[in-house]
């Protein structure tokens, strides 16, 4: 499988607060980057007052655009005013200028998922038996989980979580696997990230203790 099918975006936030006598003052600078060569790039700057958007500048839209009566008032006014060509200058000077240092330190880094293949009690249904992929701790968020018996992907009775993020960059995600047990088979699980440099593949051996199969996934290998 081709990595190509990962689409990884960044949105890099810089906002400025300040408040007095029960008023609020938030403007929020934002950098949007979906790919290194800089295509769609995209500026945008927030005002907002007591938690209500003002105004918004989108380097896409090319003007400042008001969401409240007085934000209308005043984007006619700076759309007219020196305030323009200030913003208009912000793709260029902030977002381009940075771009190779926020990919750096940010987009380029990958963590391998950690996977743990395990059985769990099926709900009750047409099949006896329910096995769980899960892969932990990766980073970034795309990823794709199947299952394949006897080297062929399984696309029936299977269901998958989202990307769950833990809060700390990186997520999780679980898939199970609904079926019913046939003497000799084989069933693993394939995990795909771009944090790999091939698919890898992790097998169920039913043939070791449950405590002992719960415990890690068998047989890891890339295809």
């Amino acid at each position: 499988m081709s990595m190509s099918i990962f689409c990884v975006s960044l949105t890099l936030v810089l906002s400025i607060f300040s408040g007095t006598d029960g008023y609020f003052y938030q403007r929020v600078s934002e950098c949007r980057y979906s790919s290194k060569d800089l295509q769609g790039i995209e500026f945008i700057d927030s005002y907002v007052f007591n938690q209500a958007e003002n105004i918004r500048f989108n380097s896409t839209v090319g003007k400042f655009v008001g969401y409240t009566e007085l934000g209308v008032k005043n984007a006619e006014a700076w759309n007219k005013g020196p305030e323009l060509a200030g913003e208009l200058g912000e793709l260029e000077r902030f977002c381009k200028h940075n771009a190779d240092l926020h990919y750096s330190t940010i987009l380029d880094k990958t963590v391998e998922p950690h996977v743990r293949l395990s059985s769990v009690a099926p709900p009750s249904g047409r099949h006896p038996a329910m096995l769980m992929c899960s892969a932990y701790d990766f980073y970034p968020k795309p990823i794709r989980v199947t299952w394949l018996r006897d080297g062929r992907e399984v696309k029936s009775d299977v269901t998958s979580t989202e990307e769950l993020a833990n809060g700390d960059w990186y997520y999780q995600i679980h898939s199970h696997l609904e079926y019913t047990p046939r003497s000799g088979e084989k069933i693993s699980c394939m995990v795909e990230h771009i944090s790999l440099t091939e698919p890898m593949v992790y097998h169920w051996d039913p043939s070791l203790p449950e405590a002992e199969r719960n415990k890690i996934a068998i047989g890891a290998s890339g295809l």
